[in-house]
């Protein structure tokens, strides 16, 4: 287990090195002064120039990529000086020369435009998209394997035959296009009866409470975001389910006199469940990523909604850290996988 584990993170570093390469070539080739973006376009040459040295702008593209690449490192180099100490936040480790080998967090620089940490900002948006893809994830799951297992039992009569529909009705429509109905005709059309808003955030400020959850905030995007896996699982549930409904060893529970409920829920859905949990992983993943544009039509406080606005202001530091954190993710949630599939299968061997 280990060793499968420690290759599986050997693999997930490489992706992430590559995503680091990318991300930093390509927000290299795009226009624009970064000094300009954090001083403004008014600034003297003086503050332009301390800008740039702080970032490392005044150096070759190679030398900023290794300062670039120093910053994310946990275990990096650096000028041991109170100024550093203060912005990456280091534990010493011990000298080399001049400098000082440090332990410290990724250091994914400052906002061009707020002057704030980018850690900062995921930490206060991360949170917010986090409860969004895991409630709509909840409620995809929840729902899909109850409608794709009785989609199945009940192949082709109208039960199955409307949850097909929906099925492709909700793989057909692309989350933008959904959250603008759904916005519309659920929080403004139907407002009075449905009591919810067109747009909001899932914190909310009240004069006399100060910040308050705004659970009702949620339920739109949630169920927006939700649409798409629900119906690629009720989909797989079923198709899964039909294949293993008809297997010998569930020919032979039947024979058995085993009760139906067993032998649905003990035998055939659990032995159904390995592409469900790979759908499930990767549609998790997915919807961190995947709730940009949701959280913009929804004006949700969240990661997406975040980055949305960094590449409106070119904002490229807040971008970066936040593809770097989706990348992040992918790689922890595809590792956990494999190990679940293990928990789930004992067919599985981990290797």
């Amino acid at each position: 287990m280990f060793q499968y584990a420690l290759k599986k993170l050997l693999y997930g570093l490489a992706v992430i090195a590559g995503v680091v390469v990318v991300v930093f070539i390509l927000f290299n080739i795009l226009p624009g002064d970064p000094a300009r973006m954090t001083m403004g376009q008014r600034s003297d040459v003086q503050s332009l120039e301390a800008v740039r040295k702080e970032f490392g702008l005044d150096k070759s593209k190679p030398e900023q990529f290794l300062l670039y690449i120093n910053d994310l490192s946990p275990f990096s180099f650096h000028e041991y000086t109170a100024e550093n100490q203060q912005k990456y936040h280091y534990v010493k480790l011990f000298r080399i020369g001049a400098g000082v080998l440090v332990l410290k967090w990724p250091y994914l620089r400052r906002s061009y435009q707020t002057k704030r940490d980018v850690t900062a900002i995921l930490r206060e948006t991360v949170p917010n998209t986090f409860i969004l893809a895991l409630t709509a994830m909840i409620v995809a799951t929840t729902a899909g394997i109850l409608l794709g297992v009785v989609s199945a039992l009940y192949k082709d009569t109208w039960v199955d035959k409307t949850a097909n529909a929906l099925a492709v009705l909700g793989i057909s429509a692309p989350a933008f296009f959904a959250g603008i109905i759904i916005a519309w005709l659920f929080g403004f059309v139907l407002s009075d009866y449905t009591g919810l808003n067109m747009s909001g955030s899932l914190y909310s400020y009240d004069p006399f409470k100060g910040e308050v959850m705004t659970w009702k905030n949620l339920i739109l995007p949630m169920f927006t975001l939700a649409l798409r896996p629900l119906a690629i699982i009720v989909q797989l549930t079923r198709s899964t389910m039909l294949d293993v409904l008809s297997q010998d060893y569930i020919r032979t529970a039947r024979a058995k006199g085993l009760s139906r409920y067993t032998i649905i829920y003990k035998h055939a859905l659990r032995n159904a469940l390995n592409p469900i949990i790979t759908a499930v992983s990767g549609w998790f993943a997915s919807l961190l990523a995947g709730s940009f544009f949701v959280e913009y039509i929804f004006g949700y406080n969240g990661l997406g909604r975040a980055t949305v606005n960094a590449l409106e202001m070119s904002d490229f530091p807040v971008v970066m850290g936040s593809i770097l954190f989706i990348a992040f993710i992918f790689v922890v949630i595809n590792i956990l996988v494999d190990v679940l599939y293990a928990l789930v299968d004992p067919r599985v061997k981990l290797v």
